[in-house]
């Protein structure tokens, strides 16, 4: 069935406080989707952030980030005052997040809610904690000690606990006691307002698209704890990591830094880490978008140590193996595989026997020197198109920036003489919904048509990602209706009981 939807960060939401939360905001967003005829709502990795502020690099991969917890809740339960909220400098700036002050102040905050939560006693809360036992315990510790150890990473820490090594972990879990609990304080309030906010879109017919990293960061508590899963030295050290080769974004290619697993392991396991994962993923997401799927093809291998990824190589990944467990033990699951970059044809092949739909990139269509699989007359029905992602210009700047050739083709392609400049950016809109792509995801920005201001993420740079904000009110009245047409005129609108209004 056709359907579209909107990509929005849940960071990027508008929000009181500094940062866009699981707020009134988040549910008054819901509500216009479902006026605009959407089916979806994408969004990008909910994990808590660590320096660089990547949702790609979290320091678990099953926790989520307390930033989303929204304050006016923990205000109308009693748990903090709007007086102790307003006395916090979250960043003045409305349209970009200050991640500084959010984390000198943010767990401030929650920590004065924890404090008078008397939250041990909750019985749902209790429940809440054995049933996440699995990863729950491991990262409460793991963020208590990094704030012992003034926030480095397990591998700076002493060496019993960087070893785990029985008594000291015992040890710690006695010290660390207050702090443990407040982090899985956090993690209980993120996911009752996390499964709130998801309830109420799905009420109103929306799914949630959620996106996960196939790799997890260094810095983080899956890999203190488990460390055989992944490829280390018997000192614990990588030996490899990931990365993408040299390639039109980057001269030197993309030097990432994630350990990478060993698949030996995995597959003796029969991949128990990752059908836990992944029936995780699917207690908190409708649809589950895996970032770099061509990693499960062959992944990208760069020496530890190496300031570049020009000298990486590429390894066999599990292939077909792994989703065949995951089939197994799950059935048939709704993935979008991120399949975006240069595919051999084994990557292509994986793509195709498992089923899942792929991704088609708008921006990535028009390069005068080659044909191009990203034209929409090149589509399958079984993909999911975008104008752009989160690691994309927005459409309306990047269609500025074309140059030469380029451009001439853009303009060839999609019949632009003549229009208006400053609305062209809705003609690639039109493009995609029209295709024939069972789905299509349109980012926020790009309805509103902005530029590279509203830029989410630049590959390769650090400083600027990951900021940007809706404004209140942007989205206007008149914006929803256009969507909405546009929604029915290419057979997209939600089935429901606004269809003919």
């Amino acid at each position: 069935m056709r359907a579209c939807g909107m990509l929005l960060p849940i960071a990027s939401l508008p929000s009181k406080y500094g940062i866009g939360a699981f707020s009134k905001s988040a549910y008054r967003f819901v509500d216009m989707l479902e006026m605009a005829g959407q089916s979806y709502w994408q969004i990008l990795p909910l994990g808590p952030t660590s320096y660089g502020d990547s949702p790609y690099q979290s320091f678990s991969t099953f926790a989520g980030n307390p930033y989303f917890i929204d304050l006016e809740q923990l205000i109308e339960e009693g748990l903090l005052t709007e007086e102790e909220c307003d006395e916090c400098d979250f960043g003045e700036d409305p349209r970009y997040v200050d991640y500084g002050k959010i984390y000198q102040y943010r767990f401030q905050i929650l920590k004065k809610a924890f404090e008078r939560s008397r939250i041990t006693e909750d019985s749902d809360y209790q429940e809440f904690c054995e049933s996440n036992e699995s990863w729950l315990r491991d990262y409460a510790l793991y963020m208590a000690l990094k704030n012992r150890f003034g926030g480095v990473s397990w591998n700076e820490w002493e060496e019993p606990l960087r070893n785990r090594e029985e008594k000291a972990i015992e040890e710690a879990m006695e010290d660390c006691r207050d702090e443990i609990a407040f982090y899985q304080y956090l993690q209980y309030l993120f996911l009752v307002q996390w499964k709130k906010l998801k309830g109420y879109a799905n009420e109103k017919g929306i799914q949630i698209i959620g996106d996960i990293p196939i790799y997890v960061a260094f810095d983080s508590a899956d890999t203190w704890s488990a460390p055989e899963m992944f490829q280390f030295d018997e000192n614990r050290e990588p030996v490899a990591v990931a990365g993408c080769p040299p390639d039109g974004f980057s001269a030197t290619g993309q030097l990432w830094g994630n350990p990478l697993y060993d698949w030996g392991y995995h597959e003796k396991t029969g991949f128990a880490w990752w059908i836990r994962r992944i029936d995780y993923c699917f207690q908190l997401y409708d649809v589950v978008r895996i970032d770099h799927f061509r990693g499960f093809d062959e992944y990208y291998s760069i020496p530890y140590g190496d300031k570049t990824a020009e000298f990486g190589h590429w390894e066999k990944g599990p292939g077909i193996k792994l989703f065949e467990a995951l089939k197994r033990e799950l059935g048939d699951l709704p993935v979008i595989a991120e399949d975006l970059g240069f595919l051999t044809p084994s990557v292509l092949k994986l793509v195709k026997d498992t089923g899942y739909p792929g991704m088609k990139v708008l921006e990535f269509a028009f390069d005068s020197r080659e044909e191009s699989d990203y034209l929409p007359h090149t589509y399958p029905r079984n993909c999911v198109v975008y104008t752009g992602t989160h690691d994309n210009q927005t459409v309306a700047a990047w269609y500025r920036e074309l140059r030469g050739q380029d451009k001439v083709f853009a303009m060839d392609y999609m019949n632009l003489y003549d229009r208006d400049e400053d609305q062209i950016y809705m003609e690639f809109v039109r493009a995609a919904l029209a295709s024939v792509a069972d789905t299509a995801i349109i980012p926020v920005q790009d309805y509103l048509g902005l530029g590279s201001e509203a830029r989410i993420n630049t590959p390769s740079t650090l400083g600027e990602n990951w900021k940007w904000r809706m404004l209140e009110g942007e989205i206007t009245e008149k914006k929803v209706k256009e969507i909405r047409r546009l929604a029915k005129i290419y057979g997209r609108l939600k089935p429901g009981k606004r269809q003919n209004a």
